[in-house]
């Protein structure tokens, strides 16, 4: 198998030359494809790489709302998702229609929309936010009232940090309302030196327990502290292959061994080789809702660099 992967690796990055692509990886990939990436990171490291990245063709391992807001803010560029398919049930739970509804209801609130949403969606919002700035996004607006969509416990962790009036959308993510309070005090006390560091996604009496509260790239910077030998990580598990690979001599402990986002396992070597010789499947989003999201992306991504 490892000849196999050498063999398509060696034909990815050949074809990638000839192309003139970049691959960017999502942390939560496996493994093999994070190995072949130019760039592995988190959403907003991602979204930041795509906006001044140099290639004409971006090949996008994630899911179908990364590929988007690459689109979104880079409409020069031919955007490939591997496998169409690869989608989020988190963005699924809300459609921008839905979101006009709500609106209504709050009209003095500004929207501000997890970028784990559809570009419609996105359209329809003030300002994204991503995992790893919505604290800083959501403290950075005079509004009294945020609505926030479409994740209910990423926007209870931002009201508890910062204390703003928040109208939240009952929206969740499945892999991580897999990860249990209960199994964290059993991990503490088999290994009492270990920091706990859980995704703002996880449930509130999950966060309660953490030594840190942090996105996927928060996370690999954390786990290079000097301070941290053992680290308890509560997050989808494709993260651990980046987490030991950069940190050898450390243990990162998965706090669920069910902690796993089947849509962001569909991406395979052979699909990424399939892409770049079939230049498809293509994401584009349409001009009209193109222009109305990337006012949203580049507030969020304003606010990331004055900070």
């Amino acid at each position: 198998m490892e000849n196999r992967d050498a063999e398509l690796a060696e034909k990815i990055s050949a074809l990638k030359k000839r192309r003139n692509a970049v691959i960017l990886a999502h942390n939560y990939q496996l493994g093999e494809v994070q190995d072949i990436a130019d760039f592995v990171g988190d959403s907003l490291d991602l979204s930041q790489r795509a906006a001044k990245i140099d290639a004409g063709v971006i090949v996008f391992c994630g899911v179908r709302f990364m590929a988007e807001t690459a689109s979104i803010l880079c409409p020069e560029k031919v955007v490939l998702l591997p496998d169409v398919s690869a989608g989020c049930l988190l963005a699924d739970t809300i459609t921008a229609e839905q979101l006009r509804a709500k609106k209504k209801e709050h009209p003095q609130a500004a929207v501000v929309c997890y970028v784990n949403s559809p570009a419609e969606v996105k359209a329809e919002s003030d300002v994204c936010c991503t995992s790893a700035n919505a604290v800083r996004v959501v403290e950075s607006l005079d509004a009294r009232e945020i609505l926030f969509v479409p994740d209910k416990y990423l926007g209870h962790y931002i009201s508890t940090r910062t204390g703003k009036k928040m109208v939240l959308w009952p929206g969740f993510c499945p892999t991580h309302v897999r990860i249990k309070p209960e199994r964290i005090k059993e991990l503490k006390r088999e290994y009492p030196q270990a920091k706990v560091v859980v995704h703002p996604e996880c449930r509130p009496e999950v966060i309660a327990l953490a030594n840190a509260v942090l996105g996927t790239g928060g996370m690999c910077r954390y786990a290079q502290r000097d301070d941290v030998r053992e680290m308890i990580v509560g997050t989808e598990l494709g993260i651990l292959h980046r987490l030991r690979k950069e940190n050898p001599d450390k243990r990162f402990i998965p706090v669920s061994e069910q902690a796993i986002c089947p849509d962001m396992k569909l991406i395979t070597l052979e699909k990424v080789l399939r892409s770049l010789e079939k230049m498809s499947p293509e994401v584009k989003v349409p001009e009209e809702i193109r222009l109305k999201a990337k006012a949203a992306v580049d507030r969020m991504l304003k606010i990331g660099q004055e900070s």
